[in-house]
């Protein structure tokens, strides 16, 4: 018998070696009353047959933990304070080494919705698959191992979530509820929350949280709160796993104008530069008044463009005939520049996670992107050109729970990706305002200070992103501006510079593997070529200046964040 690498507890366990629940995260300060109106911020959400509500109070059944590796490890819980006439729809796992912020939605069918057939929309599973367990490295005990379950759903029903017990009898059918098949929708697993054989050595098991697959405005998968898990022997025990669909497309739980204003003003993040920024933001209007200018492909002399941006070519596709560019004066320096106390956020409200959550995305317009640096080991190189474009829109996400109006997550953009970062782990400015870091030069955010490597961490090598405090800083929760919010229908009128699908800046194409040849030579043979093929898989971006086109034409304001 391998000797143990693991400690188990099941719910029972009353002695002191009994591992605390990680701390629960709550937001810094309390969660306001909201302006009236509508189903936002009420508790419940009806998704046509089903009504359901977000359980954040759970009953812990099994826990996990390795002692070779400090913080590894998980604890199973089912929910528990149920109302009743809801059923729980599967159990939830939270990592040790996160605090704890999590939920699950439990349902019931909805009594004010009168269904057409009389099949109901939930009902007992027929019985239990055993996807795992750790009892045969137990040294022959049950006492603290771990069982985990998959629901079998009737004929045209779906599970939508696994289970767990520390005793290896089966749950009972009374348990849970699966849920009719037209009623749910296809989810992928995305974050792995365990890998079971790093604590249990020989039993394979990855245990995932669970999205819906197909996301975005137009999306209806609600992500239910509840995990997934595949063993090496059955990986396509994940895909029998689902979400809900939202069949209620009035979105009646989305905030009202009144509601999108008040959630700025209490969450809106402070967005601050780094110290030694020397291209800052400005408005919109500032960089057309200053002197941006459009020129047209063949023409020689470029036109003058209005403070509203409504004499620029609108609608279409980028066809790439038209582009912006500063003017060829003394006041090429000065836009550059930016001007921050013009500048605001352009917000963008759509709803998220099949109208579950509202996406705030709000977007900062920097007039000049800097030149890049390059970070090898402890030796930096200042670029003079690569990285460096006209125009450089950029932008962070807020995402509200409907179901309370509390601050979930952000998202944090960074150049062609970017990542979401759960409150529980944001930094706070005052209240429940976060901070956004932008870096030096090319204005990626990041949720904390620090110097952050597009490239190899491992080897300390790639592009280098410094974020830092400073007094450089926007409000968005006052300085802001609603350009967008397609599900209020006209309550917002787009200004004309948003219809403008071209570049803000100029394509200018030049030698650049000269410049990253002197730095490769410069460097011992092994590092340089580390570095060429870190390079070699970086944006198109660092290679030439191109100009971005606008929010409207990015991937994610139909679209999901990358998350």
């Amino acid at each position: 018998m391998e000797q143990r690498n693991w400690f188990c507890w099941s719910g029972e366990a009353t002695n002191n070696a009994f591992p605390r629940d990680p701390e629960t995260f709550s937001l810094p300060s309390p969660i306001p009353e909201w302006p009236q109106g509508g189903e936002f911020a009420k508790g419940r959400i009806c998704i046509g047959e089903l009504e359901v509500l977000k359980i954040m109070e759970f009953q812990r059944i099994w826990s996990c933990l390795s002692y070779k590796e400090k913080g590894k490890g998980a604890i199973f819980y089912k929910p528990s304070g149920i109302p009743k006439g809801f059923f729980s729809l599967g159990h939830y796992v939270q990592p040790f080494n996160k605090r704890f912020h999590g939920f699950v939605l439990v349902a019931r069918e909805n009594p004010e919705f009168q269904p057409v057939a009389s099949v109901p929309a939930l009902q007992k599973p027929l019985d239990y698959t055993l996807l795992w367990s750790s009892y045969n490295l137990a040294v022959g005990s049950h006492n603290g191992c771990g069982y985990l379950w998959l629901p079998i759903p009737p004929e045209e029903y779906c599970a939508l979530g696994c289970l767990v017990t520390n005793v290896p009898n089966k749950p009972s059918v009374e348990e849970v509820r699966c849920v009719r098949s037209d009623l749910t929708d296809a989810c992928q697993a995305y974050e792995l929350l365990i890998a079971m054989e790093t604590i249990f050595p020989g039993l394979p098991c990855q245990v995932w949280k669970m999205r819906p697959t197909s996301r975005g405005m137009s999306g209806t998968g609600i992500s239910v709160g509840t995990f997934c898990c595949n063993t090496n022997s059955s990986p396509e025990d994940m895909l029998n796993v689902y979400c809900l669909k939202n069949l209620d497309s009035s979105l009646k739980v989305m905030p009202n104008l009144e509601q999108i204003h008040a959630l700025i003003k209490h969450y809106g993040p402070t967005l601050m530069f780094h110290p030694e920024e020397a291209y800052l933001p400005s408005s919109v209007s500032w960089f057309f008044e200053n002197g941006a200018t459009l020129y047209r492909k063949g023409a020689k002399v470029g036109e003058s463009i209005d403070a509203e941006g409504s004499n620029l070519p609108l609608g279409g596709r980028n066809d790439r005939e038209y582009w912006i560019d500063l003017p060829d004066d003394v006041r090429n320096s000065i836009i550059k520049k930016g001007n921050i106390d013009s500048a605001e956020l352009y917000v963008h409200v759509k709803p998220a996670v099949g109208g579950s959550f509202t996406d705030i995305a709000m977007w900062v317009f920097c007039p000049f992107n800097g030149p890049a640096t390059i970070k090898v080991g402890m030796t930096n190189f200042a670029l003079s050109k690569i990285g460096q474009h006209v125009g450089d829109w950029e932008h962070y996400t807020l995402r509200i729970s409907n179901f309370t109006g509390e601050l979930w997550s952000i998202y944090f953009s960074q150049h062609s990706g970017g990542e979401w970062v759960d409150a529980s782990g944001l930094e706070f400015f005052e209240g429940n305002g976060a901070i956004i870091y932008s870096s030096k030069s090319g204005h990626a955010s990041f949720p904390h200070p620090g110097i952050y490597l597009q490239g190899s961490e491992k080897l300390g090598i790639g592009v280098r992103n410094d974020a830092a405090p400073s007094m450089l800083f926007v409000d968005s929760s006052t300085r802001y501006q609603i350009v967008a919010a397609e599900y209020l229908g006209n309550a917002i009128k787009e200004p004309s510079w948003l219809q403008y699908m071209r570049e803000w800046g100029p394509t200018v194409t030049y030698n650049s593997r000269s410049e990253l040849d002197k730095i490769i030579n410069y460097l011992p043979l092994n590092l340089g070529r580390s570095l060429k093929n870190i390079f070699d898989s970086l944006p198109m971006e660092l290679y030439k200046e191109e100009g971005p086109t606008g929010p409207k034409e990015k991937n994610n304001w139909v679209g999901d964040e990358r998350w």
